[in-house]
């Protein structure tokens, strides 16, 4: 086993590199951040929204969707390394992207993050800055403490859904869409 100091990590090689030991690690303008793993509620939710997100995918043959923790480099010199919780990668940006055996060197075209309880409000904003900023087209932040899901869209702004409204990536996946309700699991009654 090869044994690497954190302090020493400043590449996505390096990163790649650290045997599994269960820690969820980014790499963020070069210097590693460690986070804890994820809670039962932030997993049940992000598994939730990734079932619907890749059964619409496959279904259609858009690309490929990725399940939490796969890193992504989105940024070189120094290098920046996110692991969204969920992503979608268009089949054409695909094909055109080098084949790699690590992280993918490329903004997935959707990203799905669900804010666990330790989260600050202004880290999430900076993770959803960082994804546009390298050329992801829409981020959407699941929010469990009150049922939100905030939609970060390259060159819109951001939109607030809340229970009730439902969520449509349009182009960006194929028309694929979310209830907010079904994201969170809470059934609404029908009267």
């Amino acid at each position: 086993m090869v044994s690497i100091n954190p302090r020493t990590i400043t590449t996505a090689e390096q990163l790649y590199s650290i045997p599994d030991d269960g820690n969820r690690r980014e790499l963020v303008e070069g210097v590693l951040s460690m986070m804890s793993p994820a809670g039962c509620e932030h997993g049940r939710i992000a598994g939730r929204i990734f079932l619907r997100l890749a059964t619409h995918v496959e279904q259609h043959a858009l690309g490929e969707t990725y399940a939490a923790e796969t890193g992504f480099r989105i940024s070189e010199s120094p290098d920046t390394v996110r692991a969204p919780d969920a992503a979608f990668v268009s089949r054409g940006r695909l094909e055109a992207a080098a084949p790699t055996a690590g992280f993918l060197s490329l903004a997935p075209d959707l990203v799905v993050e669900v804010v666990s309880p330790n989260d600050s409000f202004s880290s999430v904003e900076a993770k959803a800055a960082d994804w546009l900023r390298a050329g992801c087209q829409v981020v959407l932040v699941a929010d469990p403490g009150n049922s939100t899901i905030h939609v970060y869209e390259s060159g819109s702004g951001i939109r607030l859904l809340r229970s009730g409204d439902r969520f449509s990536a349009g182009p960006v996946c194929g028309g694929w869409s979310l209830d907010v309700d079904d994201a969170f699991g809470v059934s609404r009654q029908v009267t």
